[in-house]
């Protein structure tokens, strides 16, 4: 077995036992603190609940791949930092002070939105940017002065799909999961393995704080939330993963037509999630910013099912494009494969709004 292969896993192990490590430090913390998420009319919990959990993501993350890093370079040389990952260290650290600050004292969505095109103009500035869409929309190579808004868009607009989803216990750490272990897979089977380790981290600690996401007793303060300081990070790496990705450097990563849209397909539910949502406040006459319960998992719990039952179906849902466009991409142009993926989506939530419906009536 390849030897960056067990450092994954290591820093896999490391990075989940930093998160069990640091989560009940938090708690803790939060507690002594009083700083909880309260419910409203709009949440679905009942409870107050901490909501720092995301302060562990970073810290967890980079320790796992420290570790790595310096072990490594001690006998190979194949991983380095360029300025890429200069960039990207900046940016994510300004998205992750952002949202600290945010859970703790609240900020404007302007600011953070703001400092949101801020961060995400670090990556072209640094070279990396979207410049190939591989005939999406019949477009192929992409000119920098166009990909440079294109890929501050793209990072902006993935980091609010993720921190938007992130309505019931599990959710948006469960997509993000599948998302990441699909980034992981990609870059270890092209052997840019930095990325891939930094990743597995990643994943490490997301798979700690699910547990005490979903199984953590309220009661014995065991339960948290991820908060603006874990979703927002969340959303701008796999942003950041996305162009890394779908960028046309053959350098880097060998070229072949999969690489815009799989990136993508990794994230299309939060994504067509927000799409949908937006269109149907602007539809209504309310602001696309507006707080509501108008999300893909509110729809499938006015269905009738429980968090967990709804989590489990979003969660299929995702793995079900990405199985689909997996195979669809080999016969067909990713356009008409994205139309299609449209189409799905429209059919679900039609079906889910008759179920709703129906069940209003009785």
């Amino acid at each position: 077995m390849n030897i960056y292969i067990y450092w994954i896993i290591g820093v896999f192990m490391i990075s989940m036992i930093c998160g069990f490590i640091f989560i009940p430090i938090i708690l803790n913390y939060c507690k002594a603190k009083k700083l909880y998420d309260i419910p409203n009319s709009r949440k679905i919990h009942k409870n107050a609940i901490p909501r720092l959990g995301g302060i562990a993501f970073m810290p967890s993350m980079f320790i796992a791949f420290a570790i790595a890093l310096s072990a490594i370079n001690v006998t190979d040389r194949l991983i380095t930092i360029n300025i890429w990952s200069l960039y990207f260290l900046i940016s994510i650290l300004l998205i992750y002070v952002m949202g600290i600050i945010d859970d703790v004292l609240g900020l404007s969505p302007i600011i953070k939105f703001i400092v949101q095109i801020v961060a995400a103009c670090f990556l072209p500035f640094s070279g990396l940017y979207i410049n190939n869409l591989y005939g999406f929309m019949g477009i192929h190579e992409v000119p920098y002065f166009i990909g440079f808004p294109l890929t501050v868009l793209v990072i902006v607009f993935i980091d609010n799909a993720v921190n938007l989803i992130d309505g019931i216990d599990g959710l948006a750490a469960s997509l993000s999961i599948m998302a990441l272990a699909g980034f992981l897979y990609i870059f270890s089977s092209q052997e840019v393995w930095s990325y891939a380790i930094l990743i597995a981290g990643l994943i490490g600690v997301l798979v700690a704080f699910l547990y005490f996401n979903l199984f953590g007793d309220v009661n014995k303060n065991r339960k948290i939330f991820m908060g603006d300081a874990g979703s927002l990070t969340l959303g701008f790496i796999l942003g950041f993963l996305c162009v890394k990705y779908s960028m046309s450097n053959p350098a880097v990563i060998t070229e072949h037509k999969f690489n815009f849209f799989m990136a993508f397909t990794l994230l299309l539910v939060p994504m067509f999630d927000v799409v949908r949502v937006f269109m149907v406040r602007i539809y209504h006459g309310c602001s696309p910013f507006m707080a509501d319960r108008s999300h893909i998992h509110h729809k499938f719990m006015n269905a009738g099912l429980s968090q967990h039952q709804a989590l489990a179906c979003i969660v299929a849902l995702a793995a079900a494009y990405i199985a689909l466009n997996h195979v669809l991409l080999k016969s067909m142009c990713n356009t008409y494969v994205f139309l299609i993926d449209v189409a799905v989506y429209v059919c679900l939530n039609l079906t889910l709004n008759r179920v709703i419906s129906n069940k209003q009536k009785k």
